[in-house]
């Protein structure tokens, strides 16, 4: 899967990226592989203070992994809030259909901060319920992140993270299914995304069929109509129709 996410926010979460350079900040990206897969085994502690792996998160579900600095206010605030509406907007079931899993890439963030962002910017309800909120030591946290794409830099002299405003929907295994923006996120390109990561067991027959007219534009992290396919589909259904009409008045036009 090259899925080359194109015009990510840069988030800071204080401050000027004093000691970053030109350089540094070219290398935050979110960049999926080809055959990009997070490690399942990555261990990760949860807001409760229960050690879990990855892949005890997902529970073999597909899933919304957001990256977030849990100190940061610029963007990973808003960009909880948009994912949080647009999973509300999906109408699957949140803990049964997919996943909601936070992992915090700030080893300073700890477990109280995780909890006062996630809860501020989901609200009570079903989703903050169901949501995985992770935080763990700085090497499972790198190995989910390199391997899925997502590159981030630590300015020490502001003790800030440059980081991009992307996420990311899994599949039930962790293989990476779809690179999104967030903060451009809707409830149709997030089901459409968790309907083809559970690969026919999440979603309904009209989302199947959906998946056939739009297609994943990589460049903008959204779902868009495939002109050409509807287009061939309308030309089809409008031939079978002309031809059932034909049928019908020539089996009315024989004498009886």
């Amino acid at each position: 899967m090259a899925a080359l996410l194109v015009g990510v926010a840069i988030a800071l979460s204080a401050g000027p990226a004093a000691a970053l350079t030109p350089k540094d900040l070219a290398g935050v990206a979110l960049a999926p592989p080809p055959g990009a897969r997070a490690p399942l085994d990555a261990a990760f502690t949860d807001t409760a203070g229960r050690r879990l792996s990855l892949g005890q998160a997902l529970d073999g579900r597909p899933a919304l992994l957001l990256p977030l600095d849990y100190a940061c206010r610029n963007v990973c605030d808003p960009m909880l809030a948009v994912a949080g509406t647009a999973l509300a907007a999906t109408g699957l079931s949140p803990g049964t259909d997919y996943r909601l899993v936070t992992l915090g890439i700030n080893p300073r963030a700890d477990a109280a901060a995780a909890r006062t962002m996630v809860a501020g910017q989901l609200g009570t309800g079903p989703i903050l319920a169901s949501a995985v909120v992770l935080t763990g030591a700085p090497g499972p946290v790198e190995a989910v992140t390199r391997a899925v794409g997502y590159a981030y830099a630590y300015d020490r002299d502001t003790e800030s993270y440059a980081h991009p405003a992307g996420a990311l929907v899994l599949a039930g295994d962790g293989r990476v299914a779809r690179a999104l923006s967030p903060l451009a996120m809707t409830g149709r390109d997030l089901r459409l995304a968790l309907v083809e990561a559970g690969e026919g067991r999440v979603g309904a027959l009209s989302d199947r069929l959906l998946l056939l007219c739009y297609g994943y534009d990589a460049t903008t992290g959204i779902y868009t109509p495939l002109i050409r396919r509807i287009l061939t589909a309308s030309g089809i259904v409008t031939v079978l129709a002309i031809a059932g009409l034909v049928a019908w008045l020539h089996r009315r036009s024989r004498p009886a």
